[in-house]
Formats: structure tokens, C-alpha cells, sequence
């Protein structure tokens, strides 16, 4: 799970297991697996990482 900012600056968690894509259009879009999408202020750099560290704890793997 990773935490997220929409664009009103209201802050969710996303599964992000369930990221299908991340696109920069100029918002950054991300699009679940059952085509739910979400506009977000984070770049499509920073969910990578998010997602990277998240999996790190996840897995223990330092």
C-alpha cells in the first residue's frame, strides 16, 4: 500500500498491486487493472519509488 495525493490535496492509500500503468500527461494518471483511474500530484517517478520501497518492506529485502 503506498500513499498518494489527489489533486485537491485530499491524501488515500492505493493497493499498488493493482497499478496497470502511470502515465505524466501533464497530471500524472494511474490506471488499475480494473480500469479505475486516478489523478494524482505525485510524478510517475515517485510512485515508482513509493512502490519500490513499499515492496522492500514488504519483502524485507534491504
Amino acid at each position: 500500500m503506498i500513499v498518494l495525493h489527489k489533486l485537491n490535496g485530499d491524501e488515500f492509500v492505493l493497493n499498488s498491486n493493482h497499478i496497470e500503468t502511470v502515465e505524466e500527461r501533464p497530471d500524472t494518471v494511474i490506471t488499475l487493472s480494473n480500469e479505475k483511474k486516478y489523478l494524482v500530484t505525485e510524478s510517475a517517478q515517485d510512485i515508482i519509488e513509493k512502490v519500490i520501497e513499499y515492496k522492500r518492506k514488504l519483502y524485507g529485502a534491504d
